[in-house]
């Protein structure tokens, strides 16, 4: 098969993409690996139809790497997840309506686009979790303590774009994050960003039944296929606080191979995809997407 590679500049040196990249080619598959931050793109062209099976995305909030999806997507085109499904959970907001809707266990979410805003929340949801709707890998994330702590955060929400609020679950100090690959469940625990202190690194621990429901609950929901899952186990049971598309899989046995694997499964149940047409940073015009050959040797 021949699978194309969207890399965000922000993961260029993460080992996940380019690893599973590195295991597809080397099964015999040709793996394209495209820097959408940092390449020059007839993108009008990029979504005609050419030789790829599918495209994979490692996206990164803001980037142009799922604009480049979405474009592909429109027309038809193969993705991995699906670019409906990453959009829905890369923006916090959206995923925390979804998700009630859909009856998972979310905690009450606020949204303002201006932090004073955030004042108007009643004092009894405090302490309150604040974070960036487009946040991801724990960016931004804020315990506030009571409405006084609000006020002297202000300077540091100011930039932050649109504001989520949660209630904070009260929790023993770690998160267990649960990865799904292509169905598989795998469950870690790991110090929560709130509580670094507990310094826990993360680790493999049993999956309790009632959060692998849960977890597969979360991919029926928002159509994804590779992800991960943060749930805290608060008084009341199990809450989802995250979820969060093509995660780096720590902990996860065989990770790369299963992934792989994954990959080349959802490839195969999609319609082929098109080669863009590129014009590199450097200037020269290769008439095709850039193989990064060096990073998948």
């Amino acid at each position: 098969m021949r699978l194309c590679f969207l890399v965000e500049e922000h993961y260029r040196r993460d080992g996940m993409p380019l690893d599973v990249a590195r295991q597809l080619t080397t099964w015999g598959h040709r793996v394209d690996v495209l820097r959408p931050g940092d390449s020059l793109m007839a993108i009008s062209e990029a979504v005609r139809a050419g030789s790829h099976d599918a495209w994979v995305l490692k996206t990164v909030s803001g980037g142009p790497g799922l604009t480049l999806l979405e474009a592909a997507a429109a027309v038809g085109l193969t993705t991995v997840n699906d670019v409906r499904s990453i959009r829905g959970v890369r923006d916090k907001a959206l995923a925390s309506v979804i998700a009630r809707t859909r009856g998972l266990p979310v905690p009450v979410t606020y949204a303002a686009a201006r932090w004073e805003r955030l004042a108007e929340i009643p004092a009894a949801e405090y302490p309150l979790v604040v974070k960036p709707a487009d946040g991801s890998s724990g960016r931004g994330v804020r315990l506030v303590a009571g409405p006084d702590d609000l006020i002297g955060l202000g300077p540091e929400l100011a930039g932050e774009g649109l504001l989520i609020a949660q209630p904070y679950v009260p929790n023993g100090g770690t998160d267990l994050k649960v990865y799904c690959v292509d169905g598989e469940l795998f469950a870690t625990e790991r110090s929560s960003p709130l509580h670094p202190g507990e310094g826990v690194r993360e680790r493999q621990v049993p999956l309790p039944a009632s959060v692998a429901r849960i977890a597969t609950q979360v991919g029926e929901v928002f159509g994804l296929d590779l992800y991960g899952v943060d749930v805290l186990l608060g008084p009341d049971g199990p809450v989802v606080v995250d979820v969060n598309d093509f995660p780096s899989f720590r902990q996860v046995p065989d990770a790369v191979a299963r992934v792989a694997r994954a990959v080349l499964r959802l490839a195969r149940s999609g319609t082929a995809v098109s080669v863009p047409a590129l014009v590199p940073a450097g200037g020269e015009d290769y008439g095709r997407l850039g193989l990064v050959e060096d990073e998948l040797r």
